[in-house]
């Protein structure tokens, strides 16, 4: 679920004010609630916006919730379940921070109790719009209260975003204080440094290389750590992105960067990381592609409404993909759980906080960074290895050659995204327009795999006449595809290539 909430500083003498300018009101009982939040004892859930709390005393009582943060404050993806005891995590909820704890026992962090009441604002036919909790929170240390504060929360339930506001103006003429977004148990904790995921270090007015190459690093595994629990619960985020592709970016991204710039970096230990995400990359590898091919087998066969494919044929296909996606996933899940990746996530985290720089790395970035992009960039503009440069790609090539230059592509537009701190729109925009290209070349490879897949998969069933026929056709239209994004490919890579993407490269 996603929770989104505002949060009001109230004194003691604050009197809720009508709300029923923004819908019908209907009070609830005062409850008394009881909150244990657990965390590490260094609180690192904390430190990264997560919470766990076991809480008791109302309807929903004896339940665990996990908040996940969002990029936007005030919103947290929310997931709860049923307790067996206060004290015991549920598995899942446990499963869950494994990014954030790495193995770390949790323990009672902070005891709130809270004096609850709340106001449920209707619309007309009774539907609850949104819910305006007034808190009385009690911070406990045994059974002494250590100190206490008074907060207005305000969640959305059903209604249009405008009904928060509505409320909000509301308080603030009663007296209440907008402040920060500041869960309760991080009140109650008092200051703390957020992780290094969460809060970078700003760039020094005149930024060293190894400044540079540390946020890069700090951006990709922030990626990682971001949609590892989506990736465990197999689920799309809320805004449609998929988990384990956006690891995948984050694992790739940051292979590139550590190769990229080498030179700023000690070679051992980049190479020991490398190894590591190489086997991070394959896992999460086999699960996308055979997710990428799924969505594709029902997208290219429905292409064409006056040439329909047979629907069992179809149905077969993605049947067998679907045995093989949970193969994939099961694997996944196997490299998520072990000890191997606890450790890798550690390594990640000293990555970013202890980056090991070579002695380059010192020099100012504005001397050192551009030389370093300039060899992916010229890579992929002049080719190497038997591969020729964007440029030179033809319709005749091998798909081998098509999908080098997108590797290529990748690994040029990534660099040009990390140096654009120090460079500025001009590596925004080369980036970008790389991006444009990098499209058209992703879908020639889509295309490409797909095609020898739907043979593959007819040839796997030699007596299926229908199967084969229907993977013949889906065959052709992939390799229509190919053909059709090879013709568009020369007019796109011009437009990367324009003076004004590049100049800062010459």
């Amino acid at each position: 679920m996603l929770e989104e909430e505002r949060k009001y500083l109230v004194d003691n003498g604050f009197t809720m004010p009508d709300l029923s300018a923004a819908g019908r009101v209907r009070a609830r009982k005062p409850v008394t609630l009881r909150a244990t939040y657990y965390d590490t004892t260094t609180r690192l859930l904390a430190r990264h916006g997560v919470s766990l709390r076991y809480r008791a005393g109302d309807a929903r009582s004896r339940v665990w919730t996990l908040k996940l943060p969002t990029s936007r404050a005030g919103v947290r993806h929310e997931h709860s379940r049923p307790a067996a005891g206060a004290g015991v995590v549920p598995e899942e909820l446990l499963d869950l921070v494994t990014a954030f704890r790495r193995g770390r026992t949790l323990l009672p962090a902070a005891v709130l109790r809270t004096v609850r009441t709340v106001y449920d604002v209707t619309d007309r036919d009774g539907t609850v719009l949104a819910e305006v909790a007034d808190d009385e929170v009690s911070v406990l240390d045994g059974r002494k209260v250590a100190w206490s504060f008074r907060e207005i929360e305000v969640e959305r339930v059903s209604g249009e975003p405008k009904v928060l506001d509505k409320i909000e103006r509301l308080l603030l003429r009663a007296g209440a204080q907008l402040g920060d977004f500041v869960p309760k148990h991080l009140r109650a904790m008092g200051p703390l440094q957020p992780a290094v995921l969460v809060a970078p270090e700003p760039l020094r007015r005149k930024p060293r290389a190894g400044d540079v190459v540390t946020e890069a690093i700090r951006r990709d595994v922030a990626r990682i750590f971001k949609h590892d629990p989506f990736a465990r619960l197999r689920q799309l985020m809320p805004n449609g992105d998929t988990p384990v592709h956006q690891m995948r970016v984050g694992t790739r991204r940051l292979r590139s960067d550590l190769q990229t710039f080498q030179a700023l970096l000690d070679p051992e230990w980049t190479a020991r990381l490398r190894v590591e995400l190489a086997w991070l990359a394959e896992a999460l590898g086999g699960a996308r592609d055979v997710e990428v091919l799924r969505e594709r087998l029902h997208r290219t066969a429905a292409a064409d409404p006056l040439a329909p494919t047979d629907q069992q044929a179809v149905e077969r296909l993605d049947a067998a993909l679907a045995a093989r996606q949970e193969a994939a996933l099961a694997t996944l899940d196997a490299a998520l759980h072990s000890r191997r990746y606890v450790k890798l996530l550690d390594a990640l985290v000293g990555a970013v906080r202890e980056p090991r720089l070579s002695p380059l790395a010192r020099e100012r970035a504005e001397t050192v960074l551009p030389d370093i992009v300039r060899k992916p960039w010229r890579r992929l503009v002049l080719g190497g290895g038997g591969v020729p440069g964007a440029g030179g790609l033809t319709p005749d090539l091998p798909d081998d050659d098509w999908h080098e230059v997108r590797k290529r592509a990748k690994r040029a537009r990534y660099a040009a995204d990390a140096v654009s701190p120090i460079v500025g729109a001009e590596a925004l925009l080369l980036a970008k327009a790389i991006a444009r290209a990098q499209a058209v070349l992703g879908e020639h490879q889509d295309a490409a795999i797909a095609a020898d897949a739907w043979v593959a998969e007819a040839a796997a069933a030699p007596r299926n006449h229908a199967l084969a026929v229907t993977a013949g056709r889906l065959y052709e239209r992939e390799r229509a595809a190919v053909t059709r994004a090879r013709a568009a490919f020369p007019a796109v890579w011009e437009s990367v290539a324009e003076e004004k993407n590049i100049a800062w490269l010459k």
